[in-house]
């Protein structure tokens, strides 16, 4: 009796261990499987990302200066244009960094604020898709209350560094300056100044 009961035991424990060979050969093909169609989605994800359009670099860009702002309370304002001219498209996201310099093109210590100016409301960061030629722009004020104060620095040129890039472009900025203190709007296709 005993004799048939290890026997039965030892077909059940044998029987039970393939069941269990069998349910982690089971998973192990659904885990290959899984990792499959991760990797093929991988693969399906990389052609979009080869094919994402860059940045735009400062080299790709024009800089100039657009309509001169000026209003009451010693308020001053231009609009900045950055043109796309690399041949190709690319995409701008956010502010770009202004920085004065002197007539030596010495880097004066400058404040700049993004947001709202004088002159237009911020339209907030945007990713700009810029083909070949086409331009995006921002606002830059500031305020001259008495030319030649102690608080107010004079400037020759204004760097603009477009936004997520090292190098900026330069521009003729004569121009005095309270406190060095610049506000500029997020770069826009367009921005509407107010009257």
């Amino acid at each position: 009796m005993n004799d048939h009961r290890n026997i039965t035991d030892q077909a059940r424990t044998a029987e039970h261990r393939t069941y269990r060979r069998l349910g982690r050969a089971v998973l192990a093909v659904a885990a290959v499987a899984g990792l499959g169609l991760a990797w093929a989605g991988t693969a399906e994800a990389s052609p979009s990302a080869a094919t994402s359009v860059p940045t735009c670099s400062a080299g790709a860009l024009k800089a100039t200066f657009g309509r001169q702002l000026a209003g009451g309370m010693n308020h001053e304002g231009v609009v900045i244009r950055l043109r796309n001219l690399s041949g190709r498209t690319c995409v701008l996201r956010g502010y770009p960094g202004l920085g004065l310099e002197n007539s030596a093109h010495h880097g004066l210590t400058t404040h700049t604020h993004w947001g709202s100016t004088w002159y237009a409301k911020d339209p907030g960061k945007k990713t700009l898709v810029l083909k070949d030629g086409e331009s995006a722009e921002a606002v830059a004020a500031w305020t001259h209350a008495n030319t030649g104060t102690s608080d107010a620095v004079h400037a020759s040129y204004l760097e603009i560094t477009p936004p997520a890039a090292t190098q900026h472009k330069t521009g003729a900025f004569p121009q005095w300056v309270d406190h060095a203190d610049l506000s500029v709007t997020a770069l826009a296709k367009h921005i509407d100044i107010t009257p």
